[in-house]
């Protein structure tokens, strides 16, 4: 086994003697690359963002912005990263280094003030700086060629945007949702974002994005018996898993790098799966939609390109935009949390697990994978290859998430509806709920008390109350059951609000 390595701003070096727990940030930290912060240590303000190349949705690579407080250093074994310091061009010996064009516009625009947060800005920034298809749309509503000097139109201050969340120059704000500051306050930084033009045709960074990104390395890195694991194939994991059915299977790590800075958990062996091409496929069927369990969110999002409304909806609104560079479907499932967002929405879709270990395959209805709190029908040895989406989908769809922020919070109730109405009948009504009792649950009560009822304002008033009593929601510092009941039921009439205009009951 190819001792490990990582690529860091061009430079290729070790990764020993770093312990297999830990994460890119201490790694980079014990290099001297202190530009990268830890704020929080749980995925949550971003002062640690750096890029990863990884393979593209428009083209080979994208730079993708990640949290490294999360991600283990073993993880990039063979992958290449660039922090806040690496976006600068450093010149000949004695002369200064020329800044990064978002550098320039953060630093123009008073983006900074005491520095803390800003690297993980810039970085974050610079990951939408590159997006490819921000680039082509910049260019084409301006008018200009990607590389050319950015025009004034790109250059336009955020008042001049046609909406509070995207520039002119197509940057999309959500890119920063995973990003705190606390002294310099957001509209210079905003106004920094909305600035940037496309970048140049010798940028070093974007000619990156057409060669294709390093591919994925089997690794065996141990110390002191403890050991992260990357095998090349399905079949060799699953082996692994029936002979170390202990073993932490990860991903994007943005569940357990919590557990390791938080908790102070060691795992004896970690497996990680995020690299599996068997895992990495998405494919549309004539009955269904299959969605590999470790594509991560983002991919899914890019690549269905709203194809499924429910899932476009719920992605703004999971996390940040760097939790989403990381987390998996699979994952989320995996975790069996309560108050994962995905569960409703896929109980909503009526999905499906497609269950692997040694011995085979099983599918399992999702409505069928919850058995209790943190708890599911997965096996030993058995990790989630697949989510399965049914075609043809509900035409009226939506998903509420109840939180105390409006993005990147944990939610205090999430509802998603999938309904198929005609001629004025609800003919079917599936309903997901999360946050109301220990596992994430259908609404069956009140899809029957929907279906075979016209959709009208006193069959959603009539439901809605029987929404309210669906689950065994609890009082906790998030909210109070009777909070979480009441939202149960304003989802409903929201739904209807937003969906037909008031029908006469």
């Amino acid at each position: 086994m190819v001792a490990a390595r990582i690529t860091v701003n061009g430079k290729e070096a070790p990764i020993s003697p770093a312990p297999p727990h830990a994460t890119v940030l201490d790694y980079l930290r014990e290099r001297g690359l202190t530009g990268t912060k830890e704020g929080c240590a749980e995925g949550e303000c971003g002062a640690c963002s750096v890029l990863v190349a990884r393979p593209g949705v428009n083209k080979p690579t994208d730079w993708v912005a990640v949290n490294a407080c999360l991600v283990p250093v073993a993880a990039l074994d063979g992958q290449e990263i660039v922090t806040s310091e690496g976006l600068a061009t450093v010149g000949e010996p004695g002369t200064p280094a020329t800044l990064h064009p978002v550098q320039e516009e953060m630093a123009a625009r008073g983006g900074s003030q005491c520095g803390y947060c800003t690297p993980g800005f810039i970085c974050s920034m610079a990951a939408e700086y590159y997006r490819p298809d921000r680039c082509a749309s910049a260019c084409s509503d301006s008018g200009s060629v990607c590389g050319s000097e950015a025009s004034p139109q790109a250059a336009s201050p955020a008042s001049e945007s046609t909406d509070a969340e995207h520039g002119p120059n197509g940057f999309d704000l959500h890119a920063l949702s995973g990003n705190l500051c606390r002294c310099t306050g957001y509209r210079p930084i905003r106004d920094a974002a909305f600035a940037v033009g496309t970048p140049a045709a010798e940028d070093p960074l974007a000619q990156r994005r057409e060669q294709s990104p390093p591919a994925p390395v089997a690794t065996e890195y141990a110390q002191d018996d403890r050991t992260f694991l990357r095998k090349d194939t399905l079949a060799e994991t699953l082996r692994v898993l029936r002979e170390r059915p202990g073993a932490v299977v990860v991903a994007g790590s943005t569940d357990w790098g919590v557990e390791v800075n938080i908790r102070a958990r060691r795992a004896d062996c970690v497996v990680a799966i995020d690299r599996l091409p068997e895992l990495r496929e998405l494919r549309v069927e004539s009955d269904h939609i299959e969605i590999g369990a470790a594509l991560t969110l983002t991919e899914i999002e890019r690549r269905l390109d709203g194809d499924v409304p429910l899932l476009a909806e719920l992605f703004p609104q999971f996390a940040s935009r760097l939790i989403r560079n990381g987390a998996t479907l699979g994952g989320n499932l995996g975790t069996g949390s309560p108050i994962g967002d995905s569960p409703p929405v896929l109980l909503a879709l009526e999905a499906s697990v497609v269950l692997a270990d040694a011995d085979g395959e099983r599918v399992v209805p999702l409505a069928d994978y919850f058995t209790g709190y943190r708890q599911s029908v997965r096996r030993p040895g058995e990790l989630i290859r697949a989510v399965r989406v049914p075609l043809p989908l509900s035409p009226v769809t939506g998903f509420h998430k109840i939180a105390k922020r409006r993005f990147d919070d944990i939610s205090s109730v999430a509802v998603a509806f999938a309904l198929d109405v005609e001629d004025g009948i609800v003919r079917k009504a599936r309903i997901g709920l999360g946050g109301v009792a220990a596992t994430p649950i259908r609404s069956l009560a009140t899809e029957a008390a929907l279906e075979g009822k016209p959709w009208t304002a006193k069959t959603a008033e009539a439901a809605a109350g029987v929404l309210r009593a669906e689950g065994t929601p609890m009082n906790d510092h998030r909210a109070s059951a009777g909070y979480r009941s009441a939202m149960l039921g304003q989802s409903l009439l929201k739904l209807y609000a937003h969906t037909t205009e008031a029908v006469p009951s």
